[in-house]
């Protein structure tokens, strides 16, 4: 059983026999959700490369190749001879086999306290684990099976016995094998030493190409980090454009196009200015002018030109390195959905929903073939590659949970003649897993004083901590309700 010092096991949620999940603010630590996601930032520059541009992109050096897992981004906490694991998004998770073997391993080798990077990923050995895998059996495993299914590949050392590991990672790594490099649920992930671009491309070949891993990861202390992943192709819709500037002036710069959810509406994917010859970027240019419709969303490219927006008619097939469906902190990257009427000839704003972010996208060609219908555009073609939250809802009747008031406090004061008002709101969005668009508490403070020059003055704190908020709550209460206030019921 967890310490209840290390967390409050009270407020997890059991899943199945000792597995449970529950939030960062349960742990009496702070810095292990920071630490995960302050990783989980520097790890965002790792330069993304195709096989193609090996020879063009990746320095001359020794590296250290590793086998890319896909499964969710995680790190484990070990402290007081138990462990723990923690997301970027602040999921905690307990009472795992693969958490119960590495607190073993790590207490029979005497580290006191330590912080691992890894994924954490399903085990199948008929085909390679997907991050959507770890989804499914996490939130509802349903046997013992399941869960010792869950495993954890660590790839990196973020802290052991409170110091920072060596600068080193052919160190780094003898560290993690020498910790678990004889664990069952918790075997580092597989990485070869290479000594050139040649012997990179001979590995993508056989991992990536003949046993069907999701990439390479290729780490050198003195080159930096790569990620050599093969380009997944998609069918998309153009739904806007803008022109060059200055002396490129009558070339197309790029592309803004979209997928087709299963309501029929559309929802922006990424902005594609790559690929063209000029001859392209002329043609579509003049052709493209000639369907520009008139749009309430609007969205400007990286020189800050807005997009013009053009009727859903052009199906392209673009190409890129990585589909990214989760900010650094754990948060879903949201696009915006847009519906086309056609009797008005416009666009109309829908909502924003998560979708992802498209790693160097790439122009292939126009799909004549393609029509603008869910099966020949679907945003399930982005779903196939990563996970995506409410991926099959329906964006135009789609819905937010409801927002419940945890506590209302009202307080008078007669002053004057005149009633003085001071109102606190404490409301949970139940918002924030389903769009960053919302916080998880917000406190709200109203002052209405008739005697003042601006009689009514307001205050809006948010936070995404249940006790930060409380806490805010009993302090703004204490600083505003003084002697002569009185609570209406």
């Amino acid at each position: 059983m967890m310490d209840t010092t290390v967390l409050d096991r009270s407020r997890f949620e059991v899943k199945l026999g000792e597995y449970a999940v529950g939030p960062a603010t349960a742990l009496s630590d702070a810095t292990a959700l920071t630490s995960a996601q302050d990783y989980r930032r520097g790890s965002s520059r790792m330069m993304p490369v195709g096989k193609e541009d090996i020879a063009a992109k990746v320095p001359s050096a020794e590296y250290h190749a590793s086998r890319k897992v896909d499964g969710e981004f995680t790190v484990l906490n070990f402290v007081d001879g138990q462990a723990f694991s923690i997301n970027p998004g602040g999921t905690v998770r307990i009472g795992l086999p693969w958490l119960d073997e590495a607190a073993q391993l790590l207490s029979q080798a005497k580290v006191r306290s330590a912080r691992i990077a890894g994924e954490l990923y399903v085990y199948n050995d008929q085909r390679r684990p997907r991050v959507h895998d770890v989804n499914k059996i996490a939130r509802g495993p349903k046997s013992d099976s399941d869960l010792q299914n869950l495993r954890f590949a660590p790839f990196d050392v973020i802290q052991i016995d409170e110091q920072d590991p060596s600068d080193v990672y052919a160190s780094t790594f003898q560290t993690l094998e020498s910790l678990f490099g004889d664990s069952q649920y918790n075997a580092p992930v597989e990485t070869r030493v290479v000594q050139d671009r040649s012997e990179i491309k001979q590995l993508f070949v056989e991992w990536v190409e003949g046993q069907d891993a999701e990439g390479l990861v290729l780490r050198s202390d003195t080159a930096g980090l790569f990620k050599i992943k093969p380009r997944h192709t998609l069918d998309v819709v153009v739904v806007g454009f803008t022109e060059s500037t200055d002396d490129r002036q009558g070339l197309l710069h790029d592309l803004l196009v979209a997928v087709m959810r299963t309501d029929g509406s559309l929802q922006v994917l990424t902005r594609v200015g790559g690929g063209f010859s000029e001859e392209q970027r002329r043609q579509m240019l003049s052709d493209l002018k000639d369907m520009v419709v008139e749009s309430e969303y609007v969205e400007v490219n990286s020189d800050y030109v807005a997009y013009q927006m053009v009727r859903p008619e052009w199906i392209i097939e673009i190409s890129c390195l990585d589909l990214i469906s989760q900010t650094t902190r754990g948060g879903h990257v949201n696009r915006m959905v847009v519906a086309f009427d056609e009797e008005q000839d416009s666009y109309r704003v829908v909502r924003r929903m998560p979708l992802a972010t498209a790693i160097s996208p790439q122009f292939i060609r126009r799909r004549e073939d393609k029509q603008l219908h869910p099966k020949d555009v679907s945003a399930a073609q982005v779903a196939e590659l990563v996970e995506v939250s409410l991926i099959d809802s329906d964006a135009l009747s789609f819905t937010l949970p409801t927002t419940q008031v945890i506590k209302r406090e009202v307080f008078t004061k007669v002053l004057k003649g005149e009633t003085m008002v001071r109102k606190f709101v404490l409301l949970k969005t139940n918002k924030e897993r389903t769009t960053d668009d919302f916080p998880a508490y917000v406190l709200h403070y109203t002052d209405y004083s008739p005697n003042r020059k601006e009689p009514l003055q307001r205050e809006v704190n948010v936070s995404s901590s249940e006790s930060q908020i409380e806490a805010l709550f009993l302090a703004m209460k204490q600083a505003n309700i003084k002697k002569g206030w009185s609570e209406v019921s």
